[in-house]
């Protein structure tokens, strides 16, 4: 297990996803806390973590990926499955993620990570777009099937396909708290073209809490990382085309959010002042994030 962190303002979550996921972990297991070019953060680290966490420093590129990469390279587990450091493990969450893997074309497992909010959802959010906060949203199926990619927060891979592919891009992924991602649907799109029949599945019974503070609950963060995904979605076509950069995207737009615009509008005419209030900001997120991609593909060109 390879759990990523950055920064002590999380040390309180940080404890306890070392602590869930340490207590799930078996005999053979190996639990991996990456600190991202923070000497204070891996001494306290180091002193802090519960018995059986290997701390070590990130040696790759500032950053998510650079994390990932060296999390990568400095095991030799079979299956490397990556925690966010705000994310933590529900019970069960561990052989739920593992046992897929029984089947020898699986390569890539994700899981659930539903929204832990530190103040309130507020009631203009849709749930049509809890990606921006990095968690699980409404039109993904509950039930295991073949995805494309799974949410970074909770996932897992073969590790020879992981280094088959060279790892995670260090050119995508968050540095910090810039809002930008794709990092893992770029890693996943080159696993699967290098291993045709190769299958990455969605495990809904392997389930983490994943931290929402107060500061991604305002309308500028969810703003900002629309855009963002927009940027990164840009990045990613650049590097593999528009077909398999977009194929969920295309889906997401045709079927999810206009279910969701349409259950804003019901809700308001049952009552709710705020559904029409989701489905005009499921319009602005959809937008913003085309606008993005614009921007992106404009300045690749």
């Amino acid at each position: 297990m390879v759990v990523c962190a950055y920064t002590e303002r999380r040390w309180d979550v940080l404890m306890d996803c070392l602590s869930a996921a340490t207590v799930q972990a078996g005999p053979s297991d190996e639990v991996l806390l990456v600190v991202d070019h923070n000497d204070h953060l891996r001494e306290a680290a180091a002193a802090a973590a519960p018995a059986g966490v290997r701390v070590v420093a990130n040696t790759g590129a500032v950053g998510l990926s650079g994390g990932r990469n060296t999390g990568l390279s400095s095991t030799d587990k079979d299956v490397v499955v990556f925690l966010d450091d705000d994310a933590v493990p529900q019970t069960g969450w561990l052989d739920a993620q593992v046992l897929p893997y029984a089947d020898p074309e699986v390569v890539g497992v994700g899981g659930v990570a539903a929204p832990k909010w530190l103040s309130p959802r507020p009631a203009w959010f849709p749930e049509e777009f809890l990606w921006v906060v990095g968690c699980t949203f409404r039109g993904i199926p509950p039930r295991p099937h073949d995805i494309r990619n799974p949410i970074g927060a909770n996932m897992s891979f073969r590790r020879e396909v992981l280094a088959h592919v060279g790892g995670f891009s260090e050119q995508l992924g968050r540095v910090g708290t810039l809002p930008v991602g794709c990092e893992e649907t770029e890693l996943s799109i080159k696993v699967t073209a290098a291993f045709p029949g190769r299958r990455i599945v969605h495990s809904p019974v392997s389930r983490v809490h994943h931290q929402v503070t107060r500061d991604r609950v305002r309308w500028s963060y969810f703003a900002s990382r629309c855009w963002s995904e927009g940027l990164s979605k840009a990045a990613v076509t650049r590097l593999h085309g528009s077909g398999s950069a977009l194929a969920s995207e295309r889906r997401y737009v045709s079927r999810v959010l206009p279910s969701g615009f349409a259950l804003g509008v019901r809700d308001a005419l049952h009552g709710d002042v705020w559904g029409l209030a989701r489905s005009v900001v499921l319009v602005l997120g959809l937008l913003l994030t085309v606008l993005g991609y614009a921007r992106g593909r404009a300045s690749s060109t």
